[in-house]
């Protein structure tokens, strides 16, 4: 008896690897590629410092999406990342991508850390990270540097995990014309 239980164990053994299970990094369960993208609604901080708009991402639909997660403004990693966006965005807005930024930080830490880097692309502020749990990027009280690539109808390309900010913005660069081929 007990060898035929073993038996059938063996033989379920390819079903189970073919079952999708969900991608997890440390931060939480992350989003399932080529879904919908989860959605968001947060408010806006960027371009020169303006505060006040709230970005959805269904105000992206019809261009690719670089959402990136990051843990704090002014911070050694944080600023290095966001210098490589910013002096990459010409290459992104030529491949018809918009370049998002995400963390808890409140709008005004963000319309500074816009202001004091010349950054030209958005910051949304996710105070107690419900966006960032949806993107599996979530530990307390940071957002996780974690990216995510979205096409232009909403689904999810690429993510990103363990990221390096001296290289990430020619990473993902990459990755999105790579997709767009």
């Amino acid at each position: 008896m007990r060898r035929q239980e073993v038996l059938k164990l063996l033989g379920a053994l390819p079903l189970l690897a073919l079952r999708p299970s969900p991608a997890a990094a440390m931060g939480g369960t992350l989003p399932a590629l080529d879904q919908l993208a989860p959605d968001f609604d947060l408010e806006s901080a960027g371009q020169n410092g303006a505060l006040g708009q709230r970005l959805q991402r269904d105000d992206f639909r019809g261009s690719w999406l670089v959402l990136y997660f990051y843990p704090r403004d002014f911070t050694s990693g944080c600023t290095l990342e966001a210098r490589g966006f910013q002096r990459d965005l010409n290459l992104y807005k030529a491949a018809d991508a918009a370049v998002v930024g995400v963390s808890a930080d409140g709008s005004e830490k963000h319309a500074s850390f816009c202001t004091s880097e010349g950054l030209d692309f958005p910051l949304l502020s996710d105070p107690g990270g419900a966006v960032s749990k949806l993107y599996g990027s979530w530990i307390p009280p940071f957002s996780q540097r974690h990216t995510f690539v979205i096409d232009p109808d909403g689904i999810l390309r690429a993510r990103f995990v363990g990221v390096n900010p001296s290289i990430h913005s020619e990473e993902v660069l990459s990755t999105l014309k790579e997709l767009q081929v």
